[in-house]
């Protein structure tokens, strides 16, 4: 039987950013602000379907964008049976989950929720990145480059070593298009920011990320648990780091069609919410194509509740926090299940936007550590945690030598 999920719409934190001399890192904006509408207009949804004639079709189609037009023809003959003429079509899915996202009051819901192709419905929610602890070091002044330092998470977690040629997807605010310390696909890369064509980074989160799994080994700035790989863009957050799970899925749905499992790939994504089913699936969906690093989120809960940190799976890795000394870091949700590994997170010096470097703590930083580690091979233990709040310390994840 069909059943319609309507979830509440998550409270958005935030946090603000600063320089070290105080100034906010980014002016607040209106430009891509996010809203999901009230009750009483047309509110957001996510629409996953269970077609025989799309999965049919679908399962003799290769490349993104002919499985994006199939998916496509496929929610408009949908939505067209349904007898619904003012929703607003969004973001179409053809590899992780098969679905639409979909614009729509309310009262029209049960048109949707009747039709045979659909299996479940869930109302989209927004979230925002929070950060704990959150430190920026300023751009350094041109035309001299920091000399290159080793982060302490990099050295804990058995790096660096050289890149052995796979590519780390970064589902997340976007990457840093030139940074000098940073190999970046910007063919590859794309945004499904409204609005935002280029998957260039302007917040800096992303470059971040990206600069742990995988900076330069050069004489400047940082090096990356997997030195030199190749980064690919995958931009599903603003500026000021807020995204809806109908943008993320979209992410994960072209990660899922155009990563390469046998290449040794690995997305990675440090954002994540309140719990959603729909975005779930979809990482499940896509991790048969490439392995996943999740942040397991900062709010010292149970990762449970959270997704995509709920989500599980045998190429699903789901990533604690620590600081050195390898003790707990406080903010660091738990839980396992879906947490597999503690890595580092706290105090992390990366690459940032605007080729600078940012020194950022959260769960956020501690998933690309495992991601770094997954392009090398695999992951084994290097001990445990301590301090684990559920009373089954986290197997610390270093490189398999």
């Amino acid at each position: 039987m069909k059943k319609l999920t309507i979830v509440g719409i998550a409270i958005v934190l935030t946090v603000a950013v600063f320089h070290s001399c105080n100034e906010p890192l980014t002016e607040d904006v209106t430009s891509n602000e996010l809203s999901l509408k009230s009750a009483d207009v047309a509110k957001s949804y996510i629409v996953v379907l269970n077609d025989a004639e799309l999965n049919a079709g679908l399962a003799n189609q290769t490349g993104y964008e002919a499985k994006q037009k199939m998916a496509k023809s496929a929610a408009e003959r949908i939505i067209k049976r349904a007898g619904i003429t003012d929703g607003e079509l969004g973001f179409v899915y053809g590899t992780a989950i098969k679905g639409f996202s979909l614009k729509i009051a309310p009262g029209q819901l049960k048109k949707l929720q009747d039709d045979p192709s659909v299996e479940y419905i869930e109302e989209d929610q927004v979230v925002t990145l929070v950060l704990p602890d959150v430190k920026v070091k300023a751009k350094p002044p041109k035309p001299t480059a920091p000399s290159q330092t080793i982060p302490w998470g990099i050295t804990r977690v058995g790096g660096p070593t050289s890149s052995t040629g796979a590519k780390a997807w970064i589902i997340d605010t976007g990457i840093d298009l030139t940074h000098p310390d940073l190999n970046v696909s910007t063919t590859l890369g794309k945004s499904f920011v409204t609005g935002v064509v280029s998957p260039n980074d302007d917040n800096g989160h992303g470059t971040h990320c990206a600069g742990i799994v995988a900076a330069v080994n050069n004489s400047f700035g940082v090096v990356g648990v997997s030195a030199g790989a190749t980064v690919v863009p995958v931009k599903v957050l603003n500026r000021q780091g807020s995204g809806t799970y109908t943008a993320i899925i979209a992410g994960v749905d072209y990660v899922a069609s155009n990563a390469s499992s046998s290449a040794g790939d690995v997305a990675n994504m440090s954002l994540g919410g309140a719990f959603s089913q729909a975005l779930n699936d979809a990482v499940i969906a896509a991790s048969a194509k490439v392995k996943f690093t999740l942040a397991a989120g900062n709010e010292s809960t149970s990762a449970t509740t959270k997704s995509p940190a709920s989500a599980n799976g045998p190429n699903i890795y789901t990533i604690s926090a620590m600081g050195q000394g390898d003790v707990w870091a406080t903010y660091s949700n738990y839980d396992n299940p879906p947490v597999d590994y503690c890595e580092p997170g706290s105090n992390i010096y990366s690459t940032y936007k605007g080729g600078g470097y940012a020194t950022l703590s959260g769960t956020s930083m501690a998933a690309p550590h495992a991601a770094g580690l997954l392009l090398l091979g695999n992951i084994t233990s290097g001990g445990q945690v301590s301090g684990d709040p559920d009373g089954a310390p986290d197997i610390i994840g270093v490189r398999l030598k």
